[in-house]
């Protein structure tokens, strides 16, 4: 079953960006599937099946978007200092 979400936006904001952009519940979409698959709740086949691309299309995708998989997030950086500074004290 499909899922659908309503924005509440006011009036004249949503003429606004429909007058930019007629296909925005489509864009909408990606967005969320996109930031999805940063937080690693989506799979790269689950974005591929979301975004209806190949896999090659949806690599494409993902470097138009300085997205790469498997990249560092800041919470691992951060992990990795915590871990760093136990091991070699933090008077640095």
């Amino acid at each position: 079953m499909p899922l659908t979400v309503t924005l509440d936006l006011p009036q004249a904001i949503e003429d606004k960006l429909r007058a930019e952009n007629p296909h925005l519940g489509a864009d909408v979409t990606r967005a969320y599937a996109l930031e999805l698959f940063r937080q690693s709740k989506l799979s790269h086949s689950e974005l591929s099946q979301v975004l209806h691309l190949d896999r090659f299309e949806t690599d494409a995708y993902l470097k138009r978007h300085q997205v790469y998989e498997g990249s560092l997030t800041m919470a691992d950086l951060e992990a990795d200092q915590q871990t760093l500074k136990s091991l070699f004290g933090g008077s640095r």
